[in-house]
């Protein structure tokens, strides 16, 4: 490793960062972003940058997992061999890098050709680390640190089966104990923290885990000379302290979060920005000279004289690297034929965008729901609204389409209850406040939730009675205390049926189309009351409220599920 720095001697290099990057191995419909685009610009940097006596360091925020079912089908194989083509030096594990067994991340880490880092992940059965805690670079003979740091909300919006001998530690302390023992035993020139925690305007991070921010203000000044960041998928772009620019367009200046010394950086996610941040290091001080968004083939839509629509890169096109075309077009390929085949059809769209799944009751949720139910037989139907990924639009329906809405691969369960106790759980899930993952999404019931209690509770269109034995099915990740839902796999009447949701889901679409999406249409079953403060406004719904006050729950900054 390096030595210490030499006094007056001006050193440069370069961090690049991408975060997010959800399956994103290819290129979209647009033609927009992909790793042969990327492999390209990163290169054309790299050179940059040594042509000008620098050396990079490209970093991932994490989250290379979960989002596109191409990559998804393949464990994300393409991916990391892609961001090994890239050269990718480490990355930060995210919270969907534990969507599937602790095996298939092993199996990820073997196929990188870059440490996966996590300072924070423990094992609760020997209290040791499960990851690497940081790594070490020479850069221009300069000492670079890089410490991974992972949200401690991973246990709480992931798979609670993947987490039964795992603790995640709260971040801000690991890093002060790692960032201690480095300067005691390393002695590095510069520090930087990985992370996947999610950048909060001024600390404001609602009802998830605290993220880059809080933990720039929690450390000691200097502790840290920069944060790469991830998870919020936002592109930190400042208008002014402690509040990001909204709308940011691709191209334009972009100014990174200072907090407490240390520079924080997002850029966005699924690859469509390269950040790009050139520093100087002269006699112990480390400056920030420049800092960009690269956008990656990012193209806005513009109407023609005639009628028509082109889609208009914003900046100049970049090529494809035709190496990395080479090595990702065989598993675009297996994909395509795996996910290409029509399944059925629906008249009609079926509603599963992000905005609208997590605040109010859906067509597509209804869909879903109405799969688990007919497949368990069971007399009503609980998810977490975070659960439905995408919309279906009308037409045809390929697996492609339902495996965009269900990516995660959860198994169906059902439990028996008593009316007594299906109320009880019922106040629990259907005061999720909205605007979270964890909003609950209904079929077979209808109710009024008061935002502690519910009433006027029907299953099946009939008063819910108390003694009386009830079906529910729900997935296992709120079936296992999900989203905070009330755990009942232990309950004895509790059943892993083992069949996966797109599974189900996909064999529903085949038997009963083509659907029709209007008859999936809320009605109004579930309802949302409580007196409201005479200056608070009522909240748009697409359900009727019984009463003549409606209520808000307070929208909050939610973690991405």
């Amino acid at each position: 490793m390096a030595q210490a720095w030499i006094k007056d001697r001006v050193y440069k290099f370069t961090v690049l960062h991408t975060n997010d990057h959800h399956g994103r191995f290819w290129q979209n419909e647009h033609d927009e972003y992909g790793l042969a685009a990327q492999k390209t610009m990163m290169d054309q940097i790299r050179y940059d940058v040594q042509a000008h006596g620098g050396q990079v360091l490209i970093l991932s925020g994490g989250d290379i997992n979960t989002g596109v079912p191409e990559s998804d089908l393949q464990d994300a194989e393409p991916d990391f061999r892609g961001m090994n083509l890239v050269g990718y030096d480490a990355m930060a594990i995210g919270n969907h890098e534990f969507d599937n067994p602790l095996s298939v991340l092993r199996q990820q880490q073997k196929w990188a050709k870059f440490p996966l880092l996590s300072a924070n992940i423990y094992q609760k059965s020997t209290g040791k680390r499960l990851f690497q805690p940081y790594a070490l670079f020479n850069r221009v003979g300069l000492k670079i640190a890089v410490i991974g740091l992972t949200t401690d909300d991973t246990a709480k919006i992931g798979n609670p089966e993947y987490f039964t001998d795992m603790v995640f530690h709260k971040p801000a302390s690991e890093a002060k104990g790692v960032v201690e023992e480095l300067r005691k035993k390393e002695k590095p020139d510069v520090i930087i923290a990985v992370t996947h925690m999610g950048h909060y305007d001024n600390g404001n991070h609602g009802s998830n885990a605290p993220g880059d921010v809080e933990m720039a203000r929690e450390l000691p000044a200097g502790y840290l000379d920069m944060i790469v960041g991830g998870h919020s998928q936002d592109p930190v772009c400042m208008a002014r302290d402690n509040v990001s620019q909204a709308n940011y367009v691709p191209g334009t200046p972009c100014t990174p979060d200072r907090q407490n010394g240390t520079w924080i950086v997002q850029a966005h996610e699924w690859g469509k920005y390269i950040g790009r941040a050139d520093f100087t290091f002269l006699n112990g001080k480390l400056t920030l000279d420049h800092y960009e968004l690269v956008p990656i083939n990012l193209r806005h839509k513009v109407k023609n004289a005639d009628g028509s629509v082109s889609w208009v890169n914003y900046t100049q096109e970049i090529a494809k690297n035709p190496a990395m075309m080479k090595l990702l077009t065989p598993f675009q390929k297996k994909g395509e034929a795996q996910l290409g085949v029509k399944i059925g059809s629906v008249t009609g769209h079926l509603e599963g965008d992000r905005s609208k799944v997590r605040f109010v009751q859906t067509n597509l949720a209804r869909v879903i729901l109405a799969s688990q139910i007919e497949r368990t037989k069971a007399d009503f139907a609980v998810m977490s609204g975070g659960g439905v990924r995408d919309s279906i639009e009308s037409g045809t329906i390929t697996y492609k389409d339902v495996l965009k809405v269900q990516p995660f691969g959860n198994t169906l369960t059902y439990v028996e209850m008593k009316g007594s106790e299906v109320e009880k759980y019922l106040a629990v899930v259907a005061n999720k406040q909205v605007d979270s993952g964890g909003y609950a999404q209904f079929a077979n019931v209808s109710l009024i939730a008061d935002g502690t209690g519910v009433s006027e509770v029907k299953i099946k269109g009939e008063p819910l009675q108390a003694d009386k034995t009830y079906r529910m099915a729900t997935l296992s990740f709120n079936a296992t205390g999900g989203d905070g839902y009330p755990a009942v796999n232990q309950l004895p009447g509790y059943v892993n049926t083992g069949f996966v949701d797109a599974e189900v889901l996909k064999q529903y679409i085949q038997s009963h189309s083509p659907l029709n999406a209007a008859d999936f249409a809320p009605k109004g079953e579930i309802v949302y009351q409580q007196a409201a403060p005479e200056e608070a406004k009522p909240a748009p719904t697409d359900e009727k409220p019984a009463r003549p006050k409606v209520w808000r729950i307070p929208k909050v900054d939610t973690a991405m599920r």
